[in-house]
């Protein structure tokens, strides 16, 4: 989706020589000039001559004096040593649709072109009134208790659709592989992102996020290209205030600016898994991970539900989450939530009491109705009994 840059600025027409204009926008006896020079240095002058006739005596008297004139002049500069990109970035976020959290009729298409943000500066540029950031969920998101998990402090979580994006599962995440999900042998590797797609409608989540949240949450998605984009209400509405998109980036993007071309700081995050291409389209999504954002997708309503399985793809782009569930994918949603459970379980209980029964009683199944005190005495009996897998021994203190 192409990132629509301002209209360049274009300076006063110097009007000659046109006599219905002149006279019609004067004063009998008033001449008016005004020109504007633009430097090379981005500092514009602008020049205003006036020439108002003084009260003149009788015809008897001497001849007029002549006008009295005054000259005013006017400057601006933008410093040299802000990019050009910049200027446009903060000329876009300075449009009166940046100015309130409110929603307002519909504007037009180029004011809703998202904006790629390069800088954590860039992302405060993007503010409510109220000082908090909104972030698009997409994936694991859709599901609240997931994002208060990453963002305890969040509000207003909400529903919104987007337009001209689509899910893609098509890129490695190292997550997985610490977590013990990942599936080398078979590809299901694969997180989610979005990418630009004419035509294509998502149905997303929106909420707010404290100023002093985003550091963080630039480190944690460090693989996505971030842009600024301009959700809808359910009903059509554009939100006024933008919101923070993951998008699919690229292993050149991602190598040069995140990891600052460092061979070193590219194996801490991937090449210790042996993951030497991110972004790719022969992998399938991590099997737990999918499960997760379905069942998230699903608590939200049968709108978000068919939206997440009807506009979610492979890697081929041409495979629907639904059409792979019922082919490739069967059994995915049958299956258990992974051993790691117990670990996490024993983690509370190693707390106390108080954290072991809180841990019991508000965790939940991505239903929001059944807590894991429910669950293990049911359909997850017998988990507390299994040995944890190796890999999260040292996690846990095993």
């Amino acid at each position: 989706m192409p990132i629509v840059s301002p209209k360049p600025h274009q300076g006063p027409n110097l009007h000659t020589g046109s006599a219905s204009t002149d006279t019609a926008s004067t004063r009998p006896g008033q001449a008016q000039l005004l020109f504007s020079c633009y430097v090379m240095t981005t500092i514009s002058l602008s020049f205003s001559l006036s020439f108002a006739p003084r009260a003149c005596p009788p015809p008897s008297a001497a001849l007029c004096p002549f006008p009295a004139l005054t000259f005013t002049v006017t400057a601006s500069a933008r410093s040299p040593l802000v990019s050009s990109s910049r200027r446009k970035l903060l000329r876009r976020l300075r449009s009166p649709s940046m100015s309130s959290n409110h929603l307002q009729p519909e504007s037009p298409s180029t004011d809703h072109q998202p904006i790629k943000l390069d800088e954590e500066s860039d992302f405060y540029q993007i503010l409510s009134p109220g000082g908090r950031i909104s972030i698009c969920g997409f994936g694991s998101l859709l599901s609240e208790s997931s994002a208060r998990s990453t963002f305890p402090d969040l509000i207003d979580f909400r529903l919104a659709k987007l337009h001209g994006f689509r899910r893609v599962f098509a890129h490695a995440a190292p997550i997985f592989f610490e977590r013990g999900i990942a599936i080398p042998e078979t590809k299901e590797i694969s997180s989610l992102s979005v990418e630009p797609c004419k035509g294509e409608i998502l149905i997303v989540t929106v909420f707010e996020i404290q100023k002093s949240e985003v550091p963080a949450f630039i480190r944690r998605e460090h693989e996505f290209r971030f842009l600024a984009v301009v959700p809808e209400t359910l009903d059509g509405k554009p939100f006024t205030n933008r919101a923070v998109l993951c998008a699919r980036s690229s292993d050149e993007e991602f190598f040069q600016i995140r990891c600052k071309g460092s061979k070193e700081i590219y194996f801490q995050h991937y090449g210790r898994y042996n993951i030497n291409k991110i972004w790719r389209d022969d992998i399938l999504p991590c099997r737990v991970y999918l499960r997760h954002c379905v069942l998230a997708a699903k608590n939200l309503g049968d709108a978000a539900y068919n939206n997440f399985l009807d506009h979610t793809y492979l890697g081929d782009r041409k495979t629907t989450i639904r059409e792979y569930l019922a082919t490739t994918g069967s059994g995915i949603m049958e299956e258990e939530p992974p051993e790691s459970l117990k670990s996490r379980v024993l983690a509370a209980k190693n707390l106390g009491d108080a954290a072991y029964n809180n841990f019991l009683d508000h965790t939940y199944l991505g239903d929001r109705k059944t807590t894991i005190r429910e669950y293990l005495a049911t359909t997850g009996s017998g988990i507390m009994e299994e040995e944890p897998p190796e890999s999260l021994k040292s996690r846990y203190g095993g």
